[in-house]
């Protein structure tokens, strides 16, 4: 019980130091001279103290306190910034937009608005702070959508590569069932001839289908493998495999005896695991979210070279 108290007294004590710094203000930094304040800080650092003041000695404590405020200090450096490139660009978030995005969370959690304030009250959110917050989040989806979306590409392939990935993870088998071709390439040929076989390929490519392939393989000496696994053919020329869709065509791909195309009739991945057009949609957000904070990252680091940031914490 005594711990506890200590704990509420010393989160009391901050948060009163909190307060007396909108009487006395003190500037921490300054971001292309517009001025970052402690009373900004501190504010920001409230629902964090009682973390802080769970540390078991008063040294401990404030390194904690000053681990926080300077964690805390780059984001509110970052948040400046982007109010700056969103007032610059006409980047704008009204009170509606923060209606209406308070109005699909709250239904996303299937909660009526009495509940909803009291989950955010729970949080030691006053809700005029949640939708400052709220609104803060918005102008930085918005500035990002603007300036890193067109960044960001997440391909067929890479997103088939991760499925088969997270399969092969789980003790899944990937099989494919093929039929393949060889345009020969003989051995020590020249340069000259090589192009000459890639040209014969691609030509040869350009005329096959799902219907004939099979046919053209029997007669250029080529057929169907049947069902092979990742690891049966030469890394090369599975990747040549990897983006395929059942019933297509890949194009011709070098190996050591020329040059091959296959023609995928089938993929399979082991039984017990949903389909890739099942987890299709959950990987591709999964990736692109992830390749999104990344190159958040990368322009946040680009922006804060191009400013004029001073620190004074």
């Amino acid at each position: 019980m005594m711990s506890r108290l200590i704990v509420a007294a010393f989160v009391f004590v901050l948060a009163a130091n909190s307060a007396s710094a909108d009487v006395v203000e003190r500037v921490v930094a300054t971001v292309n001279n517009q001025a970052i304040f402690l009373s900004d800080l501190r504010k920001r650092a409230v629902p964090f103290l009682p973390q802080v003041a769970d540390a078991a000695t008063e040294t401990e404590r404030m390194s904690r306190l000053k681990d926080l405020y300077e964690e805390l200090l780059t984001v509110l450096i970052d948040e400046q910034l982007i109010r700056q490139l969103a007032t610059s660009s006409g980047i704008r978030v009204t009170d509606a937009d923060v209606d209406n995005a308070i109005e699909n969370i709250r239904l996303q959690n299937n909660m009526t608005e009495d509940q909803f304030k009291e989950a955010i009250d729970s949080q030691g959110f006053t809700y005029a702070q949640y939708r400052k917050d709220l609104k803060r989040q918005l102008i930085r989806l918005k500035v990002m959508n603007e300036r890193v979306r067109s960044r960001v590409n997440v391909t067929e392939e890479e997103v088939r590569a991760r499925y088969e990935q997270r399969a092969r993870g789980e003790g899944n088998e990937v099989r494919f069932r093929v039929s393949h071709l060889v345009v020969p390439v003989a051995e020590g040929a020249s340069a000259i001839q090589v192009a000459a076989k890639r040209q014969e390929a691609e030509s040869l490519r350009g005329v096959l289908t799902p219907e004939n392939f099979n046919a053209r393989a029997a007669q250029l000496g080529g057929g169907e493998l049947g069902w092979i696994t990742q690891g049966d053919l030469p890394e090369d020329l599975e990747r040549a495999l990897v983006p395929l869709s059942p019933g297509e065509i890949s194009r011709p791909v070098r190996g050591g005896t020329g040059f091959h195309i296959f023609f995928l009739q089938d993929r399979q991945v082991g039984s017990d695991f949903p389909s890739y057009e099942e987890m299709k949609q959950e990987l591709y957000r999964e990736m692109l979210d992830s390749a999104m904070l990344r190159q958040e990252k990368i322009f946040l680091e680009e922006m804060r070279r191009k400013a004029v940031i001073n620190r004074m914490l």
